[in-house]
């Protein structure tokens, strides 16, 4: 009985405290870590440069909760260049000028650190490192304040020397971005600003927009990553829903393929005698290196009219007599690439954005070793 109260009491501890285990991986933990050495070890260099004694340690300090953010948390709203930037700045110059008009040091701290947060929320660049710079303003000592506005110049460096850091480390690692940017809706596949098919169903952005304000409290997520987050657990719960239906098991096995060196007459005859649209193109491992359709065709032999539609198409299907040619003879000079592959063991459900977003029609699936095994088509997916 004991252990089951102990056991309650601990859990109840953990919801009051907030104790989330937070999704990093150990990888991405020592990202963080070293990107956070980097830019220190450059903000001390450059502190050095301007200062001595204890005005060193206390600016490096001021830029390593900034640090934190940017690097631990680079997609947070307020690790954003301009709440890093202006947040810092406006902070430093609140509480220079509260450190030199006030002269009881409570007193001016708790102004530095109120209207500090008050000019943030006013211009958009709420960074909680602020707070604490506008109080290191206030109470860093003698050379801290000895130095005034003159401050302001190892700081600016300081956080430009940090975004730098931050933009060129954050965008060498896979998965992560930086600075966040918002999703255009306009659809490059097909050239118009309507929002996709996977964005013009469920939840809309301009929802998730109206759904922040009604809260009227900061929410430490972009709409960028919550409408990522909300896509992802939508796609999740519809695998879990559909059950676990695999690439494999509704893909077409018996292919008709080609390969670099297929002539463009050969490769056009398969297509009208199978009756098909695509056509992967592999190596001699069976491997995909890219895939011909029937429009890649019709764009290279530059029907611009409709009167000698045929004669071009056929003039540039046909085999050149020629040992020399100025137009494409193989599958190799006009097939697309690269070419978009799923794996066999994929749920269909990861099928959905290649063929709605990317405007696919075929998707070649491929197994554990990069073979073609199969390849899945709109008309599959429906079924």
């Amino acid at each position: 009985m004991t252990k089951i109260k102990m056991n309650s009491l601990l859990k109840s501890l953990q919801s009051f405290l907030m104790i989330e285990p937070m999704p990093f991986s150990t990888k991405e933990r020592l990202r963080s870590g070293v990107g956070a050495f980097i830019a220190i070890a450059l903000a001390g260099a450059i502190s050095a440069y301007f200062l001595s004694g204890m005005g060193l340690p206390l600016l490096i300090a001021s830029i390593g909760a900034s640090t934190a953010l940017v690097f631990a948390a680079p997609h947070s709203p307020l690790a954003q260049p301009w709440p890093v930037l202006a947040g810092n700045l406006i902070s430093a110059v609140v509480g220079v000028t509260c450190a030199q008009w006030v002269n009881d040091p409570m007193l001016a701290a708790s102004l530095a650190v109120s209207l500090a947060i008050v000019a943030m929320l006013l211009t958009h660049s709420l960074h909680p490192p602020g707070g604490g710079v506008a109080l290191l303003a206030v109470l860093g000592g003698g050379s801290i304040k000895a130095l005034g506005y003159q401050l302001l110049l190892p700081f600016a460096l300081n956080l430009l020397v940090l975004l730098i850091s931050a933009m060129i480390f954050n965008n060498i690692m896979s998965g992560r971005r930086y600075p966040m940017q918002s999703h255009r809706m306009r659809d490059e596949i097909h050239k118009h600003d309507d929002p996709t098919a996977m964005q013009r169903v469920g939840i809309s952005q301009d929802d998730l927009h109206q759904a922040l304000k009604h809260f009227d409290s900061y929410i430490d997520v972009s709409e960028v990553d919550l409408d990522e987050i909300y896509k992802l657990a939508g796609m999740r719960s519809y695998q879990r829903k559909m059950g676990e239906i695999l690439c494999a098991d509704i893909m077409s096995r018996d292919l008709i393929t080609a390969e670099y060196g297929t002539e463009l007459e050969d490769a056009w005859a398969q297509l009208r005698f199978h009756k098909i649209k695509a056509m992967p193109v592999v190596d001699r491992a069976q491997r995909v290196i890219g895939i011909i359709t029937l429009v890649d065709f019709l764009k290279r032999a530059d029907l611009k009219t409709y009167a000698t539609f045929q004669e071009k198409l056929v003039k540039f299907i046909r085999r050149s007599s020629c040992m020399t040619s100025d137009k494409p003879e193989v599958v190799g000079q006009i097939m697309a690439t690269p070419v978009f592959t799923a794996r066999d063991d994929a749920h269909i459900v990861e099928l959905v954005p290649l063929l709605s977003e990317q405007g696919l029609h075929h998707i070649p699936i491929v197994n554990a070793e990069k073979r073609l095994v199969g390849m899945v088509t709109q008309s599959d997916l429906i079924a």
